[in-house]
């Protein structure tokens, strides 16, 4: 029988647990508690995919990299190094992320394809778009993407 990402999570957490790894087990209890949430959001539960747990994770991920930037700002540094760490702990469940070098590659070959459908100029950020979301769904964040995009539309 194959293990779903959550019961990976799960084992995780109970390891975490036996070991006394505090930071690990409050992670991923944290994790799991949204995973949970988004499971019974809406109006039936359901059976989360292995995506949409990636996309959970995700999305934790980057609330903590937000969080330390934040505290970093305001002049926490212990706070600011725990949701660092935090972060940094779930992306080692997320796939590898693209290089920039990997990123600019895909989004030149989604300029050349909407130039060629006659999309031009900045007004062709929609169409692009369209085309690379797809591509790199999982592997880079969203605002990123954009700014690859933005950059190679004006030249």
């Amino acid at each position: 029988m194959t293990t779903t990402l959550k019961s990976k999570l799960q084992e995780d957490l109970n390891a975490a647990i036996k070991e006394r790894d505090e930071l690990r087990s409050s992670t991923l209890r944290l994790t799991l508690t949204a995973i949970t949430k988004e499971e019974v959001a809406g109006t039936e539960k359901r059976e989360l995919s292995d995506d949409d747990v990636l996309k959970v994770i995700a999305k934790e991920a980057k609330k903590r990299r937000e969080a330390a930037d934040a505290f970093a700002q305001g002049g926490r540094a212990e706070s600011a190094e725990r949701e660092k760490a935090e972060g940094e702990l779930l992306a080692t469940y997320l796939p590898k992320q693209l290089s920039d070098d990997e990123l600019n590659d895909i989004v030149a070959q989604a300029v050349a394809e909407a130039k060629a459908a006659g999309a031009e100029g900045p007004r062709a950020m929609g169409a692009v778009m369209k085309i690379v979301n797809p591509k790199v769904a999982g592997l880079a964040e969203g605002g990123r993407v954009a700014a690859t995009v933005k950059k190679l539309l004006a030249g």
